[in-house]
């Protein structure tokens, strides 16, 4: 499977190195989006995302390896180096997410490349970024995640702390690390150089952690996990019907007003327990257990008509087999249908956000095999033979 490429990074060469989820996921953005990634697996077994994911067919690495050529090259030796060397000579994007000081010692690190190619622009993703104490220190993403912030105020107060179903430390360092590849790409406009990106993982959940900081910095207030509830912002929770759970976020005075409407109960927005956002947040558990009585008597059906005929915020808490049946998500085409040479059509989340003139796109399925395009990208980049492309593969080079 290949489509035509509209999107706006075509023509951008980028070259992804390190295995997993942060380097990868910056690649699938920039996949999306147009650019030409090439990605650099180990031969053998290659990126262990090929064998992550749950049930009997493991699928992740169909998301995460989208829009990319496979090609296999051995880092730890110099023939391997150099082959990748070559590759980094013309490009634009390199993304690599090893422990710092990995690249360096093979040779490949920023004052390296830039030497051979000055308008490279080099992605860096760690658990603790390229400088300070802790820079050497293994991590991964639910590391960043504690250190962060995150992971101290997710879950309920009186257990240890949760964390997100998925690995939302990795993917919001990539996602920063995409966004400084782009601001270096229109810096490189003006200048004519690459830059160095260093994305952090802890940084990154920092950057998404509202207030935290400056709470603690003012006032000594330490926030506390709260479970489901954001505290002092009522009513906004999931709350138990007769046959499911449903998401009301009635916050605000005049939607709260409607709300009530809806609840056939109007006299509880001018209620002075509950008339004013202060005074909801002060009596957040009494006022959620009210509204949750209410709830219980209907089905999710007969609530989300109420919800949208009274325009108060609410919804349906999805699967991914709600996603799969749900029209709002059919007409936006939020779910890509992918031909597949192994799933048949595979359907995965699509590209975003959607650009009006130059649309992103899934163009090619995830490779099947480590080093699948090795005699299209060494062949056509490089110039290398099929005979030298079997020396290196004998020698285990590729």
């Amino acid at each position: 499977m290949e489509t035509e490429n509209s999107g706006a990074l075509k023509g951008l060469k980028v070259i992804e190195m390190g295995q997993l989820i942060a380097g990868p996921f910056c690649g699938q953005l920039l996949g999306d989006m147009g650019a030409d990634v090439v990605k650099i697996e180990p031969p053998g077994a290659g990126d262990p995302m090929r064998q992550w994911g749950n049930g009997v067919h493991k699928v992740w690495w169909e998301v995460i390896g989208r829009n990319k050529r496979s090609v296999t090259a051995n880092l730890r030796v110099t023939e391997g180096q150099n082959l990748v060397r070559r590759l980094l000579a013309d490009a634009d994007i390199m993304i690599e997410n090893f422990k710092p000081g990995t690249v360096e010692k093979w040779g490949l690190g920023p004052a390296d490349l830039h030497a051979i190619n000055p308008r490279l622009i080099i992605v860096r993703m760690s658990g603790y970024g390229q400088t300070g104490p802790y820079s050497t220190r293994a991590g991964y993403g639910g590391i960043g995640e504690a250190m962060g912030g995150w992971r101290a105020i997710v879950g309920d107060p009186d257990r240890p702390p949760s964390r997100m179903g998925v690995s939302i430390g990795d993917t919001l360092a990539a996602t920063y690390g995409c966004m400084g590849a782009l601001a270096a790409l229109h810096a490189r406009e003006a200048s004519g150089k690459g830059q160095v990106v260093d994305s952090a993982l802890y940084e990154a959940v920092l950057q998404v952690m509202e207030s935290i900081v400056p709470e603690y910095d003012l006032m000594g207030l330490v926030r506390q996990r709260s479970g489901s509830i954001l505290p002092g912002i009522a009513p906004s929770n999931v709350y138990a019907c007769k046959d499911g759970e449903y998401m009301i976020g009635g916050n605000g005075d005049t939607v709260f007003a409607r709300l009530c409407e809806a609840m056939g109960q109007p006299d509880l927005a001018t209620d002075p327990r509950y008339g004013t956002h202060v005074a909801r947040g002060e009596r957040q558990a009494e006022l959620d257990t009210l509204i949750e009585q209410w709830t219980l008597t209907k089905t999710v059906d007969e609530l989300e008509v109420l919800m949208i005929a009274h325009s108060v915020p609410a919804g349906r808490v999805y699967t991914g087999k709600d996603m799969l049946t749900d029209p709002h998500f059919d007409a936006r085409e939020a779910i890509a249908q992918v031909p597949h040479p192994k799933h048949g059509t595979l359907r995965m989340q699509a590209p975003m956000p959607k650009l009006s003139d130059t649309p992103s796109s899934i163009r090619r399925s995830a490779p099947n095999h480590p080093g699948e395009h090795n005699a299209e990208v060494y062949g056509a980049r490089l110039g290398l033979s099929a005979a030298e492309l079997g020396d290196l593969e004998r020698k285990g080079i590729i």
